[in-house]
């Protein structure tokens, strides 16, 4: 089993003080994290230029009224540990990372298995679905996604009895994706969610972002996104989706299995190893707000889980 190092791991309370989110502009010091890879941006600074190139989506805030980040926060600072552990150079190295041709291979324990490249992928219904993202260093974003429930995938290949849990897989390319050549972590990305968690209609599969393909930073061309859980849980850049028996390990249960489990559900009062998860930085807000039960989604998602211990949240 590999371990992660002290030094890949940054204090939650040393990530705060090191950047001072600026209200308004959005502003946030650049410098480098080393947590579980949430996926979605944090505020940078936006300039005219960025301005002029927002993209519209057709809903500005959340269900709950909160605004959505802009397309700059969500594209400019990712966690993508496939590439780099500094988030902001993320987006700086995808230049040569392709996204078509592309293929999801789905199968296991299905009566239906399947090979989806893009043409099939794009011909389920799209929606768009404002989420919020809550990543598990104590940040949050909202995001507008496109994309589908990933409960229509699952009727497609049509589950077998036996299938309990849903195994998801990250493209291994380590000749594009360099940091797959690090020994510190179990490559490639693998994820995983009960079936019925993953045949929830909040559960999506997101193939863009305002209203544009997905970028390359975000998890091109397509990703998981499992709002009621810590953000690594969204796992990018599918390529193989298994159903099955057993209850999968996920690479940061493989990495560091003392700090990071299966299930992962937000929740304040159940602290991580490290650090409280009782309040969140809101990207371009100053002041630190309380975290929500579920990411804000109980109401959705708590008949899931009737034992509430706090072995269904780490």
């Amino acid at each position: 089993m590999v371990k992660i190092r002290p030094s890949e791991i940054t204090p939650e309370h040393v990530y705060l003080s090191r950047r001072d989110f600026l209200k308004g502009a959005g502003a946030l010091a650049s410098g480098s994290l080393l947590l579980a890879a949430c996926g979605g941006g944090v505020a940078t600074a936006l300039s005219s230029a960025d301005d002029a190139m927002q993209p519209e989506s057709s809903a500005s805030t959340d269900e709950l009224g909160d605004p959505v980040n802009s397309y700059t926060d969500i594209t400019h600072f990712n966690n993508f540990y496939e590439f780099t552990p500094d988030k902001t150079t993320v987006v700086d190295l995808v230049g040569n990372f392709r996204t078509s041709p592309w293929q999801v291979e789905v199968g296991g324990l299905v009566h239906n298995p399947k090979i989806y490249d893009l043409d099939d992928l794009t011909g389920f219904e799209k929606e768009e679905r404002v989420y919020r993202l809550r990543c598990v260093e104590g940040w949050s974003m909202v995001i507008p996604w496109n994309g589908f429930p990933l409960a229509r995938l699952l009727e497609d290949v049509e589950p077998m009895a036996d299938a309990k849990y849903v195994r998801f897989e990250t493209l291994y390319d380590p000749d594009v994706m360099t940091n797959q050549q690090s020994p510190w972590y179990v490559w490639p990305y693998v994820e995983g969610l009960r079936i019925d968690e993953a045949m929830h209609d909040l559960t999506l599969m997101a193939t863009g972002l305002y209203g544009k393909s997905l970028p390359a930073q975000n998890g091109a061309p397509i990703r998981l996104v499992v709002p009621w859980k810590y953000g690594f849980k969204s796992i990018k850049s599918i390529v193989k989706i298994d159903l099955v028996s057993e209850q999968p390990t996920s690479l940061w249960m493989a990495s560091s299995p003392n700090e990071y489990g299966f299930y992962a559900n937000v929740n304040p009062d159940v602290p991580h190893p490290r650090w409280s998860q009782a309040k969140e930085r809101r990207i371009g807000e100053i002041s630190r707000r309380d975290t929500l039960l579920f990411n804000g989604y109980a109401d959705e998602v708590a008949s899931l889980y009737p034992d509430m211990s706090p072995s269904i949240f780490f």
